[in-house]
């Protein structure tokens, strides 16, 4: 899987467990680190915990991918999932706001979500 449809499908876990405010940047330009970052928020520390779950269980059971690294905890409001060219930023809204890596990589381009069917439509044909 190439490293932008591993983003795109890092923000679609990511939206499929309510996260808020779900950024792509493309730091191909900008970092020799990595390709995207894939920033979300998460309202509590329990829903921190449901988007990284998901994102890390689905990545294994669907490719077979696991983060080559994981830092921070659910305690710290920030969680990063490292997956080589794609680096997954949970966050609690304050700590986001407090570190702003969206203003630090202000000349990142921003990726468009991609077109695909609302939440409940995905979730009905999943439950068929």
């Amino acid at each position: 899987m190439d490293s932008k449809k591993l983003a795109q499908r890092c923000r679609e876990l990511a939206d499929d467990k309510k996260a808020e405010n779900i950024v792509i940047l493309d730091v191909r330009k900008l970092s020799s680190v990595t390709d995207y970052f894939v920033i979300a928020t998460g309202s509590s520390e329990p829903h921190v915990r449901a988007i990284v779950e998901e994102i890390t269980e689905k990545l294994a059971d669907e490719f077979s991918l696991r983060p080559r690294a994981t830092d921070g905890a659910l305690t710290t409001n920030w969680v990063v999932l490292d997956y080589f060219d794609v680096i997954v930023h949970i966050m609690r809204a304050e700590a986001r706001e407090h570190y702003g890596l969206e203003s630090l990589w202000s000349d990142a381009k921003r990726l468009r979500a991609r077109r695909t069917a609302p939440r409940r439509a995905r979730a009905a044909v999943g439950a068929a």
